[in-house]
């Protein structure tokens, strides 16, 4: 692939994963408007067109940092399990292991996206002077459910991977009929890239939440909706749990990272778990490192194992479980687990969750210098895979992620929110922004985010060199018995080799394999203010600036 070049701009800019998405929000700053409502325009625009990711029916996480103040909020919208959701309940289906992956029981936690959607709005408003409606940022994304959107390739191969008896037992997502007349043609064959899809029962869902506000969706007919299909399909969500549901403002995680402050979003997202990475990360002198030292890749793995080990046995939600966070970001924790690494041989498997879950992750700055880093999800690739007739509502299966294990952290319970992949991430220099970013990818969340942090933060590495630059995933994906290291064959076969010697599991990916997440960053240079964008040639999206 010929090198690409960031893109460049000197007011605002919007990254996506989908270029329509981008361009939805970019619109909005060419119209004055402010990082939030940007954002808010891409995440609806992109809960339509790049439904294999994320939807209406999932999560949201957002950071947003406020200019005038020159603070960082944190908002956690996450929807919790339905009260009728217990472990006795699941065990009395015949769930005594593991939750269901698909279907009306695998969603089982409330849609905290729309709310999320209002609230961020709500605070444009009151902290951003922010002057745009709720209906005109979800202009776009009604316009393209109601009149059709392309196919991207990524949705195409997404849906062909989960269609038909080899997609496998998370797969076969044509068994549920609201799946098939969504997504697939009616003859039950997938879409092609490039053809038209159209989603006229979400258009209509998302006109009655831009007409009514969010209330719309948790009180009133769509609610009612969704729920009476679970109930006849044997699901557990009522209308009284999501009539209780409210998304909240957290104080985000921060900690100290050479020269930046780094933030991310608390439990119950693994936004710990990258922040610790990257701690013990600063042990060490990335600042010399090229991807063609072994060094580099053996130092981030095992601090990946390290961090895992934390997040497997602390990461729930914190209104259940209490977390150590003060210690478990100390700088005592991180010496500690950085003296734990053997420069020179691997160490074992921890042993952690296997993980899965397929996202969006965008961002925004403007003129301003407002910025929003925002992550989307249903989890799995189209979520349950239950779209509940009249909504074109795919609803997520986040709840999966519980355990039914009484005595874990992340247990089943009533009003519980389960353990998230999503963390947006942000890296802050004298009280400002410069290094907007985020990735799609569940387990591979934390190490992507490293490898971008280290080649921008600590080589100076260009924002679309960066996310160009080979990568690598460490971990357990659902179905798989062992940790393995996947890399991107791209990877120079003399590190790959040294890595087989100190006891890596090594296997080859493609060259430009999606399993590493869909990345995007922006890089605001501190000098001169202008902003460098990137995006993906993983995923479909691009950046773009004013």
């Amino acid at each position: 692939m010929h090198e690409r070049r960031s893109v460049l701009a000197p007011g605002g800019m919007v990254v996506a994963p989908h270029a329509l998405a981008t361009a939805a929000g970019l619109e909005i700053l060419q119209q004055g408007g402010n990082a939030v409502e940007a954002a808010i325009a891409a995440a609806t625009t992109i809960a339509v067109v790049y439904p294999h990711m994320n939807a209406i029916g999932g999560d949201n996480f957002w950071l947003i940092y406020e200019a005038s103040t020159g603070k960082v909020h944190a908002l956690s919208a996450c929807g919790q399990a339905g009260r009728q959701c217990t472990i006795e309940a699941y065990r009395a289906a015949g769930y005594s292991q593991e939750l269901p992956r698909r279907g009306p029981l695998a969603a089982l936690t409330v849609p905290g996206a729309p709310d999320g959607w209002a609230e961020a709005h709500a605070f444009s408003r009151e902290h951003l002077d922010g002057q745009r409606s709720l209906a005109d940022l979800l202009a776009r994304a009604i316009g393209y459910a109601a009149n059709g959107f392309p196919v991207t390739p990524g949705q195409e191969a997404w849906t062909r991977r989960n269609v038909g008896p080899e997609s496998g037992p998370f797969g076969q997502l044509e068994r549920f009929k609201g799946f098939r007349r969504a997504f697939l043609r009616d003859d039950g064959t997938p879409y092609d890239a490039g053809e038209l899809m159209r989603l006229p029962e979400l258009a209509v869902t998302l006109q009655v939440i831009a007409d009514e506000g969010r209330d719309a969706f948790y009180v009133g007919p769509i609610a009612e909706l969704i729920t009476l299909h679970l109930c006849g399909q044997g699901g557990l969500l009522t209308e009284e749990d999501f009539a209780a549901y409210r998304s909240r403002w957290d104080a985000p995680l921060s900690v100290g990272y050479r020269d930046w402050t780094l933030y991310n979003t608390p439990p119950p997202t693994q936004g710990l778990t990258s922040l610790q990475i990257l701690k013990i990360a600063e042990r060490f002198p990335f600042q010399r490192w090229t991807d063609g030292d072994a060094d580099y890749y053996h130092v981030l793995i095992e601090a990946t194992k390290q961090a895992f080990v934390d997040r497997d046995a602390w990461i729930a939600d914190p209104d259940a479980v209490r977390i150590p966070l003060e210690e478990l970001l100390s700088e005592r924790r991180a010496a500690e687990r950085a003296s734990a690494i053997d420069a020179a041989m691997a160490a074992p498997p921890p042993n952690a969750r296997a993980v899965g879950g397929d996202t969006v992750w965008f961002g925004a700055i403007d003129a301003a210098g407002n910025a929003v880093s925002c992550i989307q999800s249903t989890y799995f690739d189209f979520g349950s895979g239950v779209i509940p007739p009249g909504t074109g509502v795919v609803l997520q299966n986040r709840g999966s992620s519980f355990s039914l294990d009484p005595r874990h952290p992340n247990a089943l319970a009533p009003g519980k929110r389960p353990f998230h992949t999503l963390n947006p991430a942000m890296a802050l220099r004298d009280g400002r922004p410069e290094l907007i970013y985020g990735t799609m990818g569940g387990e591979g969340q934390p190490q992507t985010q490293a490898a971008l942090a280290t080649r921008i933060l600590d080589r100076g590495m260009g924002v679309q060199e960066a996310i160009d630059a080979p990568r690598w995933l460490y971990g357990r994906t659902w179905g798989e018995r062992h940790e393995r290291l996947l890399v991107e064959r791209r990877v120079d076969p003399r590190v790959l080799d040294e890595l087989r010697r100190r006891g890596h599991d090594v296997v080859l990916a493609d060259a430009w394999d999606d399993r590493m997440g869909h990345a995007q960053a922006i890089w605001i240079d501190p000098r001169t203010g202008v902003r460098h964008g990137g995006a993906d040639p993983r995923g479909d999206g691009i950046a773009a600036g004013v």
